[in-house]
């Protein structure tokens, strides 16, 4: 089925001798015009953009949000301009949707992500059904290579900041150095081998809903957490604890400098599992985290703590410590990855963001059990 559409965006023409030799000077002409993080791009013809739209009961020109910086709208049509351009399948425009829509909201702060010198960007969490329904991993190797719908999605959240919200690398994207998660960070919750209820649920949504998440994430810290069993002084669900709050505790870090944002904690299965064994439940985690990651001011210099007390802007005569967060609630929990128990990430945060959920969901506003949901609605 071919969705009869008409498209609006203006048409831009590339000739060549032959459809491959097409493909490649499609690629070299938007790399020119500045639109491509710089990797080859799928060209974004009419019948291309016309499956994409398949998976939409919305119209092309409906608009998703306004895009910082340059807060131009990001219609439904744009948005699957950009989707064919990263390589995304049709199925994966739902999660692309939902995607758009949360990186619009005002508490996500994208204007703040798009020109600060930090290397910040949206770190783009998938839950529910629909991201096993689209084969996205969310087990060994979640945030690496090998993997389309993470690969294509995550890459697609970078090329909507570039091509609509006008976050040109130098110009108005402000990075002094940037870093990889830049061209894509986004994997699924491996939520079939946790021992906690899903990410999205905490959140409030219902199981059978899939969500997408987006946070404004300064890279990733990998944490040795391999737990060797302390006997009866320490569990090892406290040696994990224990090594990830030490690793999280950075003076150096944006969200320490400013002293609130929501930093995210990765679990793989296994600990999480030796978490949940230990008695260490999501509260409970967190509050270990807040107290691990507050310093005194008896172990901090003097200078150190008349800046941090000018940047967060309190009095440093009312209180003799400072948090990295302002409560444990700021922690966000997650489980990801496979493997051994040996590894944890934590996912340090650009301080003037939160994180934001939106459901995959018709344009009525009815969570999806599917992705073919929408194909019967936009059919209807």
């Amino acid at each position: 089925m071919t969705v009869n559409v008409r498209l609006t965006s203006p048409t831009h023409r590339v000739e060549a001798a032959d459809q491959e030799l097409n493909v490649e000077a499609t690629f070299e002409s938007f790399y020119d015009k500045g639109w491509t993080d710089g990797l080859p791009i799928v060209p974004p013809t009419d019948e291309r953009i016309a499956r994409m739209l398949e998976y939409t009961d919305r119209k092309p020109g409906d608009v998703l949000c306004e895009m910082a910086t340059s807060y131009a709208d990001a219609t439904v049509e744009k948005v699957a301009i950009n989707a064919v351009m990263a390589g995304c399948r049709p199925e994966y425009f739902p999660v692309v949707v939902a995607m758009t829509q949360a990186l619009g909201e005002k508490e996500f702060n994208l204007h703040g992500i798009q020109g600060t010198t930090n290397p910040v960007t949206p770190f783009v969490l998938v839950n529910g059904p629909i991201s096993r329904e689209i084969g996205m991993n969310s087990g060994a190797g979640c945030l690496g290579p090998g993997w389309r719908a993470n690969a294509t999605i995550g890459r697609t959240a970078r090329l909507l900041l570039l091509n609509i919200g006008g976050g040109k690398p130098g110009t108005t994207d402000r990075a002094t150095h940037g870093f990889p998660g830049k061209y894509n960070f986004c994997s699924a919750e491996n939520e079939l081998e946790s021992p906690w209820e899903p990410f999205h649920v905490e959140r409030g949504f219902p199981k059978e809903s899939s969500t997408v998440t987006v946070d404004g994430a300064s890279g990733t810290h990998n944490v040795i957490t391999v737990p060797e069993g302390g006997g009866k002084e320490v569990k090892e669900g406290e040696e994990i604890l224990y090594f990830m709050g030490e690793s999280a505790y950075g003076m150096g870090t944006n969200i320490w400098m400013m002293g609130f944002g929501e930093p995210m904690l990765v679990f793989p299965p296994e600990s999480a599992q030796i978490l949940h064994r230990d008695g260490f439940d999501k509260p409970q985690i967190r509050k270990y985290m807040f107290d691990v990651t507050t310093r005194t001011y008896d172990t901090l210099a003097p200078w150190v703590i008349e800046r941090m007390a000018k940047r967060r802007q309190v009095d440093p005569k009312k209180t003799d410590r400072l948090t990295l967060v302002q409560r444990p609630e700021d922690f966000l929990i997650v489980c990801m990855g496979g493997l051994l128990p040996a590894q944890g990430i934590y996912i340090p945060t650009f301080a003037t963001t939160k994180s934001v959920t939106k459901p995959v969901a018709l344009r009525d506003g009815t969570h999806a059990r599917s992705v073919q949901d929408f194909r019967k609605a936009a059919g209807s």
